[in-house]
């Protein structure tokens, strides 16, 4: 006797569940501009790598004889697979199969990606596109009830940030759970024109009598790229898969592991000369800070995450003679690099995740202090800015800073992490104190310029900045030991990278002691 019967049964299931939500639902997927989930599948992993769990699963209907009639599959596709040779898990919305809705999901496979993601200790990536929430309305009709809500198995969601990374691309109209579930992750990308994020659609917005609105309108990828909520947007669903695997390259598979060391392709002992010059010596010139990180870093290994948001700090990861390390620095040309309330929460956020998988951070600073004004103070940007600094001192990474021109106030101690030491340097640029002396010349010497007034007065003021000047200089810090090191800015890709060096041996795997919060 043989079981061949069933299993050319087994086959043709999965060839119904291969052909999706139908060619007519294929051919508008593809008119739309987006890929089917398996073309993605094929497209973001390494060719032949995919191996699917739960490939049958969906809904069948039978004739009297219990033959098979019809199928239906459900509308996500999980399994694992490898991204650059490296194992992950990886599960997408199938937006052929009913639009992506909750009627077509069986919820014990998307449980089982998120759990065997942590039970396994490997990354997940998630291809989002469509709600995978609690259901739609015509769900009442089909339960025969009403449903309390509840997110099961969210804590898994949540707990997996703890454990290993995890990424999600916004791939088409994601809303209700798909935009949590591309929120909940550590590092999350949307496609342009293609893909939108909201929590509800125009329709219920209509009904909410909160206007007429489109999807587009609700949620397009700059109102979402500029508010935080998603890390970065991109023109196509390839450049999308291409950032996933980028991201993965940095980190390590999960927390009980370190950060793999990359090719070494760059001289550790490169010396930019164009750094000597980069920063002007008047201070109300800017300069281009990325092309600083650029100079010192590892030829083209700088991976920027967030630019759309909280663009006074620059945050993202790269490579110190192989070393992967996550670097945050100033922008001068948004607010002179000031932090601001949403600034404050984009670099608490990435130094958690720094932490989280162990990576050594680096902060080349130019800070005037918060952002001032009655729209920091409405925004609340002093509690954003403690929380910030509190996860500088919480941090387990390694830590050096280089001050490239300004840290002032309460925002420029960021320099120093907190009761540890650790390495910190100064360009001759190097200008700092509890406030600049441009802005509080005028209050600390209000007495002694309470006899002048017009030209008088400023050329008094002009004598006073003159002789403040001259205590300026980060030599005379230097030389108290308030700041360890005056170097040339040509010097700082050699000591980096030996930085690198010496605490990649220092760094420790193993779970943080609280939970990352996306």
């Amino acid at each position: 006797m043989s079981w061949q019967a069933e299993v050319d049964e087994l086959h043709e299931r999965r060839r119904l569940a291969a052909e999706m939500g139908g060619a007519e639902r294929v051919e508008r997927q593809r008119a739309a501009g987006k890929m089917t989930i398996r073309e993605r599948l094929d497209a973001v992993c390494d060719d032949g790598s995919f191996h699917e769990i739960g490939s049958t699963s969906g809904v069948g209907t039978y004739d009297d004889g219990g033959r098979l009639l019809s199928f239906m599959p459900a509308n996500l596709v999980c399994g694992v697979a490898e991204i650059d040779g490296r194992p992950v898990v990886i599960s997408g919305d199938d937006f052929t199969v009913r639009g992506g809705s909750a009627e077509a999901t069986i919820p014990a496979k998307r449980d089982f990606a998120e759990s065997i993601a942590i039970e396994l200790g490997l990354p997940h990536v998630r291809l989002v596109d469509g709600m995978g929430g609690g259901g739609s309305v015509k769900s009442i009709e089909i339960k025969g009830r009403t449903l309390i809500p509840q997110v099961a198995g969210w804590e898994t969601v949540v707990g997996h940030l703890g454990v290993a990374p995890s990424v999600a691309l916004a791939l088409g109209s994601v809303a209700g759970i798909g935009a949590a579930r591309v929120t909940t992750s550590h590092y999350s990308v949307i496609v342009a024109e293609t893909a939108q994020m909201m929590i509800a659609g125009p329709a219920l917005v209509d009904q909410a009598s909160l206007g007429d609105v489109s999807k587009e309108e609700l949620g397009h990828a700059r109102i979402h790229t500029s508010n935080g909520a998603i890390d970065d947007v991109v023109a196509t669903e390839e450049e999308a898969f291409e950032r996933a695997r980028r991201f993965l390259s940095y980190l390590p598979a999960n927390v009980n592991e370190l950060p793999p060391r990359g090719p070494v392709v760059d001289d550790p002992q490169r010396r930019e000369e164009k750094l000597l010059s980069i920063v002007p010596r008047e201070q109300r010139r800017v300069y281009k800070m990325r092309d600083v990180i650029a100079a010192v870093v590892d030829t083209d290994s700088f991976f920027e995450m967030g630019r759309g948001w909280g663009k006074s700090i620059i945050t993202g990861f790269a490579r110190l003679d192989g070393w992967p390390v996550a670097i945050f620095a100033e922008d001068p040309y948004v607010y002179g690099g000031a932090w601001t309330a949403d600034a404050s929460r984009k670099v608490t956020r990435f130094i958690d995740l720094a932490s989280t998988f162990h990576l050594p951070l680096i902060h080349l600073e130019d800070c005037p202090g918060f952002l001032i004004g009655k729209q920091s103070e409405e925004e609340c940007t002093i509690r954003y800015g403690s929380v910030a600094l509190a996860a500088l001192g919480q941090s387990t990474s390694p830590f050096a800073c280089v001050v490239i021109r300004k840290a002032f106030g309460v925002a420029g101690a960021a320099n120093r992490k907190p009761g540890t030491t650790h390495f910190r340097y100064s360009w001759p640029s190097g200008d700092w104190g509890s406030l600049p002396i441009e802005g509080g010349l005028e209050v600390a010497y209000k007495a002694e310029l309470a006899d002048f007034e017009g030209d008088a007065r400023a050329a008094e003021i002009d004598k006073i900045r003159e002789h403040l000047n001259r205590y300026r200089s980060p030599f005379r810090a230097a030389e108290v030991f308030e700041i360890e090191e005056v170097i040339d800015p040509r010097d700082t890709r050699p000591l980096l990278c030996r930085w690198a060096n010496l605490v990649a041996p220092m760094r420790r795997p193993g779970a943080m002691a609280w939970t990352y919060r996306p």
